[in-house]
């Protein structure tokens, strides 16, 4: 039990996906201007890594370790989080429309989302068994939700700020995702 309690706190908080490992820039940039939108984003990633994470571990552990094609591992991942996105883009375009188009281009850039890959390549690398794995990739889930949460948030207040006209946008969102950075950093103990 305190493994799986280890596995939950550290990559929610200590090693965070975006915050610690700065992976999944791109959607935690493009996606955090409001609440309802990071939390739609942060949904289906926690759909898409919990799945490949799963289906990689056992595609790994019951196809490509056993036949020797750890080689093929990145490409091989990579074709499952794809499937499994556009998979995802087609159920959300008939069930949930508004989120869909809040969405955007954001939505099959889940496919490129190294934070997807990078979990499913971590547990791998960690050598964690299947329950560990979906774990960790639960954990992980939540903790980009959080990120992107925590980010979105700021943004919206930031828009009823009178912040100077050369730092509104993206140089006040990159300096605020430093500040969260370092914020959780101080989770892991590292001094700055």
């Amino acid at each position: 039990m305190l493994t799986y309690l280890s596995i939950i706190v550290t990559a929610i908080f200590i090693n965070n996906i975006v915050f610690s490992q700065f992976l999944g820039i791109c959607p935690f940039l493009g996606v955090s201007k409001k609440i309802s939108s990071a939390l739609g984003m942060g949904a289906a990633v926690t759909f898409v890594i919990i799945i490949a994470t799963v289906v990689a571990w056992l595609l790994q552990t019951y196809v490509l370790n056993p036949l020797g094609l750890q080689f093929l591992q990145t490409i091989v991942f990579i074709l499952v989080i794809a499937f499994l996105v556009q998979l995802l883009e087609i159920v959300m375009k008939k069930a949930v429309p508004t989120l869909y188009q809040s969405l955007g281009v954001f939505l099959p850039l889940i496919t490129t989302n190294c934070a997807v890959l990078g979990v499913a390549i971590l547990v791998i690398q960690k050598n964690f068994n299947l329950m560990e794995a979906m774990t960790y990739g639960l954990a992980t889930s939540i903790g980009f939700t959080l990120a992107l949460w925590i980010f979105a948030g700021i943004r919206e207040q930031l828009e009823l700020l009178p912040v100077p006209k050369a730092m509104k946008g993206v140089p006040i969102a990159l300096i605020c995702a430093g500040i969260l950075a370092m914020a959780f950093m101080g989770f892991s103990g590292i001094k700055i």
